[in-house]
C-alpha cells in the first residue's frame, strides 16, 4: 500500500522550502557562529597555523630536494663527490623529521580547539533550548530540536574528526603549489593554467549542486528522526489503534525518500571525482609531452623537469581528495547551517534587562522557619503571592483573541478554582500568570510588580506549575522531588513527601526513595508519580501554586488519595486550581467560572451552587454523577 506523505501530519513540521536570501542569511549566521566559538581560541589558531605552514613547507620541500638531487647531486657523485649527496640526504632526513613532529602538534593542536568547540555549541545549543518560550516549542517538532543536539552536532565532529585538517592542508597545498610551478617553469606552468577554467567551473558546479543534495538529504533525515520520535513517545496510541503497520508503511515511505537523497549526494561526487581525474591526465600529458620536447632543446633540466610532474601529481592529489571529505563538509555546513538557524531564534518572552524584584515571597515554610515575628508581618503585609490582571487580553498572530478584556484580583494566600469549557482559556491564564507568554494588551502583576519586569530566575521560585502529566526525570523517586530544590538534603525530601501524604506510599516501594522510576516514571502509577509532583512543588515553597487539570487523569480512589495530600501543599500560599471534575474545586476559597475567554461567575463554590449561573449546572450535573 503506498503512502502519500504529502498528507502525513509529520509533513507540517517539515521547514519550509529555503530561499536564496535565507540560505544566505543563515550562511552568515553560520560565519558569525563559527568566529564565537574560535575567537577564545585566537592564540592557539595562531600557532595552528604556523604549524600547518611549517608542516606544509616540508611536504612541498620533497619534489625540490628531488630536483636538486637530480640537476646537482648525481652529477657531483659521478664526479667522485659525494659531499653534495650526503649534505642533501641530512636535511631530507631533517625535513622528514620536522614534516613528522609538525603533523602531530598540528593534528593534537587543532582536535583540541575543535572539540573544545564542540562543547561550546552543544552547550550553546542546550542553554538556548531551554530559554525558549513554550509557544515555540510547541509548534516545533521534539525530533526537530533533538536532531541539532545530535545527528547535526554529529556531523560538525565528524568534519572536525576526520576532515577539517585535511581540506586545510589540500587548500593550501594547491595555492602554494601553483605558485611554486610557475616559479619552476612559467611556460610549464602556463600550460597548467590552460586547465584551470575548465576545473573552476568543475567545483563551481560540484559546490552548488552538492549544496542541494545534501541539504535535502538533511531535511528529508529529519523527518524520519521525527516519525520515529512521534511513534516511540506514542507507542502506547499506536499499538491501542492498531497503527503499527501504518507507521511502518510511512518510515518505509520516508527511507525511500532519504535513500533517494543520499544517493543523489553520491551521483554528484560521481560526476566531480572523474573529471578531476580527466582534467588531471591531460593536463599531466600536456606537460609531459611539452617538457620532454624543452628537455631533448636544452630548454630544461631533467630535475625540474621531474619535480614540476611531482608537483602537478600534487596539484591535482588534493583536489580530487577535497572531493572526498566534501561529503562531510557539506553535511556539516547544513547541520551548522540549521543549529545556526536555532539559536538565531529570539524568544518572545524575554529577561528585563533591569529586573525588578519580588519581594520576600511567602510559603508554607515561611511561617514555619527562623524568621522573627517582625518579618513574618513584613511578609504578610507585601502580599507576594497577591495576583492582579488589568486589562489583560491574549491572542495569536492571526488576530484571534482567547483570553479577555480581564480584570482581576486575587489575594495572596487565596486559593481559587478555575472553571469552564475545553478552549475557555483556562490554562492560557496559568500560562501568563507561570509567564510562560505574555499578554497582547495589558499588565499581569505579582505581588504589585508587572511580571515583564521579573528576573526570569525569580519567577520561577515563586510560581510552581503542576501539571495533568507529572513529568519525571530519569533516576531515583528522592532525585525526582529533590528536582525542585538541588540543595534539599535527604531529611528534607521525606518531609515533603510527608507533608502532602506520600511518605507511606512512596517508602513502600521496592528500594523506597531510592526506587528507579524509569523511563518518564514509567515503573511508576499515575498516582505515585502525582504524589511525587505534589511533593516537588512543596519543597520548592512558591507564593503561587499553579494545580493545572493535575487530578484530571486519575481515576476516582486515587483521586482522593491525592487530594488529600493537597492540604499542606495548597496552605499559606496562593493557588490556582485549574478544575476540570469539581472534586477539586470544593476545597477553593473562590471559584471562577470562564467561557469565551471572560469570567462569567466569580464566588465562594457554596454560593455558586445555589444560584442559577453556569456554575450551579455543571455542580448538578457532578453531583448526578456522583450519587
Amino acid at each position: 500500500m503506498s503512502v502519500d506523505l504529502d498528507s502525513w501530519q509529520g509533513q507540517h513540521n517539515k521547514q519550509q522550502p529555503e530561499q536564496q536570501g535565507q540560505i544566505l542569511r543563515l550562511q552568515a549566521e553560520s560565519r558569525r557562529l563559527i568566529g564565537a566559538l574560535l575567537r577564545p581560541h585566537k592564540r592557539g589558531l595562531w600557532l595552528v597555523l604556523g604549524l600547518l605552514l611549517l608542516q606544509n613547507a616540508a611536504v612541498l620541500a620533497g619534489p625540490w630536494l628531488i630536483q636538486l638531487g637530480i640537476d646537482n647531486a648525481i652529477p657531483d657523485l659521478a664526479a667522485g663527490s659525494s659531499t653534495y649527496l650526503f649534505t642533501l640526504s641530512v636535511v631530507f632526513f631533517i625535513v622528514v623529521v620536522g614534516e613528522a613532529l609538525a603533523t602531530r602538534s598540528f593534528l593534537v593542536r587543532s582536535a583540541a580547539i575543535g572539540q573544545d568547540a564542540l562543547r561550546e555549541l552543544r552547550q550553546r545549543i542546550f542553554i538556548h533550548v531551554q530559554k525558549l518560550d513554550l509557544g515555540y516549542l510547541q509548534k516545533t517538532s521534539s525530533g526537530q530540536v533533538i536532531s541539532r543536539m545530535t545527528n547535526d552536532v554529529k556531523s560538525i565532529s565528524n568534519l572536525v574528526q576526520d576532515g577539517l585538517d585535511e581540506l586545510v592542508i589540500a587548500g593550501l597545498n594547491v595555492v602554494s603549489i601553483a605558485v611554486i610551478m610557475a616559479v619552476l617553469d612559467w611556460r610549464l606552468a602556463l600550460l597548467t593554467a590552460l586547465s584551470y577554467p575548465a576545473l573552476f567551473f568543475l567545483a563551481r558546479w560540484f559546490s552548488g549542486a552538492s549544496s542541494r543534495a545534501w541539504r535535502a538529504a538533511r531535511d528529508r533525515y529529519a523527518l524520519l528522526v521525527v516519525h520515529f520520535v512521534e511513534s516511540v513517545r506514542g507507542v502506547r496510541a499506536v499499538q491501542a489503534f492498531r497503527r503499527e503497520e501504518r507507521n511502518a508503511e510511512i518510515m518505509t515511505a520516508l527511507n525511500k525518500r532519504h535513500r533517494r537523497a543520499n544517493a543523489r549526494t553520491q551521483e554528484v561526487s560521481a560526476i566531480f571525482v572523474p573529471g578531476v581525474q580527466l582534467i588531471g591526465a591531460l593536463a599531466t600529458f600536456g606537460v609531459f609531452v611539452a617538457g620532454g620536447w624543452l628537455f631533448t632543446n636544452n630548454a630544461i633540466e631533467l630535475g625540474t623537469l621531474t619535480a614540476f610532474l611531482l608537483y602537478l601529481r600534487r596539484f591535482f592529489d588534493p583536489v580530487e581528495q577535497v572531493s572526498a571529505f566534501y561529503d562531510t563538509l557539506k553535511s556539516a555546513t547544513t547541520a551548522l547551517e540549521k543549529i545556526a538557524a536555532l539559536l538565531a531564534v529570539t524568544p518572545v518572552v524575554r529577561e528585563p534587562a533591569s529586573p525588578v524584584a519580588l519581594g520576600a515571597v511567602t510559603g508554607a515554610q515561611a511561617s514555619t522557619s527562623t524568621l522573627d515575628e517582625l518579618e513574618r508581618e513584613h511578609r504578610a503585609v507585601a502580599g507576594a503571592g497577591a495576583l492582579r490582571f488589568d486589562d489583560v487580553t491574549f491572542g495569536y498572530r492571526d488576530g484571534t483573541t482567547v483570553l479577555g478584556p480581564l480584570n482581576l484580583n486575587i489575594p495572596a494566600g487565596q486559593t481559587v478554582a478555575i472553571v469552564g469549557p475545553t478552549g475557555a482559556g483556562k490554562t492560557t491564564l496559568a500560562r501568563l500568570i507561570a509567564r510562560f507568554a505574555d499578554p497582547t494588551t495589558g499588565v499581569v502583576s505579582l505581588g504589585g510588580v508587572n511580571l515583564r519586569e521579573v528576573a526570569d530566575a525569580e519567577l520561577r521560585r515563586a510560581v510552581t506549575l503542576v501539571t495533568q502529566e507529572s513529568i519525571m526525570f530519569a533516576g531515583t523517586v528522592a532525585d525526582n522531588i529533590g528536582f525542585a530544590r538541588p540543595d534539599a538534603s535527604r531529611q528534607d525530601i521525606i518531609e515533603a513527601a510527608h507533608a502532602v501524604g506520600a511518605d507511606d506510599m512512596l517508602a513502600a516501594l521496592s528500594d523506597g526513595y531510592d526506587t528507579d522510576v524509569g523511563a518518564r516514571g514509567a515503573r511508576l502509577s499515575a498516582g505515585q508519580r502525582q504524589l511525587i509532583a505534589f511533593a516537588r512543588a512543596y519543597l520548592a515553597d512558591p507564593a503561587v501554586l499553579i494545580l493545572d487539570e493535575a487530578t484530571a487523569s486519575l481515576d476516582i480512589p486515587t483521586e482522593r488519595r491525592v487530594q488529600a495530600g493537597l492540604g499542606n501543599l495548597l496552605a499559606e500560599r496562593t493557588t490556582l486550581i485549574i478544575a476540570h471534575r469539581l472534586s477539586t474545586v470544593q476545597i477553593a476559597d473562590r471559584v471562577l467560572v470562564i467561557h469565551d475567554g471572560h469570567i462569567v461567575e466569580d464566588g465562594p463554590p457554596a454560593e455558586l451552587a445555589q444560584g442559577d449561573g453556569p456554575y450551579a449546572a455543571l455542580h448538578a450535573g457532578w453531583l448526578a454523577t456522583t450519587h
